[in-house]
């Protein structure tokens, strides 16, 4: 019977989601104010009946293991599992993961592979619901060593991925990975009478971004690691394995975003704010699973909140709160106004600094502003505080918060005094 083995990349440093990923891993960073990037994949895995899971982690890993450990617990009498692999030093190799390759290499032997067995790699930093028996299914009845899951994209967006280019019955005949020059990828457009195929806008040109979803036959795999050194799957082993295996690229059509930069991050977070949002954590079909808590119910008093997300937990007293999302546990005072920003809340109240006067407590202060910006977990916002980057400043390190494409971070347990103006 062939297994199918999801591993799902999630070691890496996440230098574009920084400060966000300065005290965690990019997998751990909060989502929609309750959940962690890395039950995206997981429980994709889940709904999709995938049982054998592993995560690879390396740098700042402590949140993400602790979350995994104590959210994904089974019975003793199913087969599922989530299993963490630390990046390790052996007699073998004394080096930590030099990259996303390497990582599944020296972790291969830990995922017990027979030569029929199908390898789903994943990433931990990108927002989607699929099935993941459809690509399978569709590598199986290709009979082929590798199959990329592709979605169309346009043209301004061909610099962002690894663009495909397509030969007979969906075989993968060409792979450059980020092009950024047009005369590098207009010969890789998808042909009309695929664009008509998709509902795609005929007039305009489109590509294949792959999504970073392969699946591997388990001997194909194997084969690619152990007779090369790359390091890292993107950059140089997709592409080395498409010239050397019989490859296919499985479209999808469903919705994707890579949310790996601060930017991407910050707006699909205010998406999730609208009516009809493109990614839906309120399906009974393909629910996303996280870490249960046992809080009580968000207490609001005296506030106006509108399409907004408000978690569990939070204590909010005279506040405006306009398309922002509210996280765990997020305490805002008298007088604050909120908009179209993401506030992560906290793990824990924190009261007893709340009743020292010279300690500023957790949460949003009394009468402050705080408008398209990103708060993250513990920070503590004085009273009268204005964060809103009225000059539109590009990018800009600070003491206590930093700016990346105009958006303002306050990083975790950051302190604003009372009346600052950034």
């Amino acid at each position: 019977m062939r297994r199918i083995k999801a591993l799902i990349l999630g070691g890496g440093q996440g230098k574009r989601l920084f400060p966000l990923t300065r005290d965690r891993s990019k997998p751990a960073v909060p989502i929609a104010g309750k959940y962690r990037l890395i039950d995206i994949p997981i429980s994709n895995c889940i709904n999709s009946n995938i049982r054998d899971i592993f995560v690879l982690t390396q740098f700042n890993s402590a949140s993400l293991n602790h979350h995994i450990h104590h959210t994904y617990r089974f019975d003793y009498f199913t087969q599922t599992f989530v299993e963490i692999l630390a990046a390790e030093q052996t007699l073998q190799n004394m080096e930590w993961f030099q990259g996303t390759a390497d990582a599944v290499r020296k972790n291969i032997n830990h995922l017990d592979l027979e030569k029929d067995d199908d390898v789903l790699i994943l990433s931990g930093d990108h927002l989607y619901k699929m099935d993941y028996h459809e690509i399978v299914d569709f590598h199986r009845q290709e009979n082929a060593d590798l199959s990329v899951s592709v979605i169309p994209v346009p043209a301004k967006m061909v610099s962002e991925f690894g663009i495909l280019k397509l030969g007979e019955e969906m075989r993968i005949k060409e792979f450059k990975e980020k092009p950024s020059a047009r005369e590098e990828f207009k010969e890789l457009a998808i042909p009309q009478q695929l664009s008509k195929r998709l509902h795609l806008d005929e007039s305009r040109a489109f590509y294949l971004a792959s999504m970073g979803v392969y699946v591997f036959k388990a001997d194909a795999l194997i084969d690619v690691l152990e007779s090369t050194s790359d390091i890292d799957f993107g950059m140089q082993v997709i592409p080395r394995a498409i010239r050397r295996l019989k490859s296919y690229a499985f479209i999808f059509t469903g919705y994707w975003r890579d949310i790996g930069t601060i930017k991407a991050f910050y707006e699909e977070n205010i998406a999730l704010t609208d009516k009809n949002p493109k990614f839906d954590f309120f399906s009974e079909e393909k629910r996303v699973f996280t870490h249960p808590r046992f809080l009580p119910p968000a207490k609001i008093e005296n506030s106006r909140i509108e399409n907004s997300l408000v978690t569990e937990g939070c204590i909010i007293s005279g506040a405006d709160i306009d398309r922002s999302v509210i996280g765990l546990r997020s305490v805002i005072k008298e007088g604050a106004r909120i908009k179209e920003a993401v506030i992560m809340g906290a793990d824990f109240y924190g009261r007893k600094a709340a009743g020292n006067k010279d300690i500023i407590p957790i949460g949003i202060g009394e009468g402050s502003t705080v408008e398209r910006a990103i708060i993250d977990k513990n920070a503590r916002i004085g009273r009268q505080v204005v964060i809103k980057n009225p000059r539109d400043v590009k990018n800009l390190d600070s003491e206590n918060y930093y700016i990346r494409d105009g958006i303002v971070i306050v990083p975790k347990n950051a302190v604003i005094p009372d009346n600052t103006k950034i």
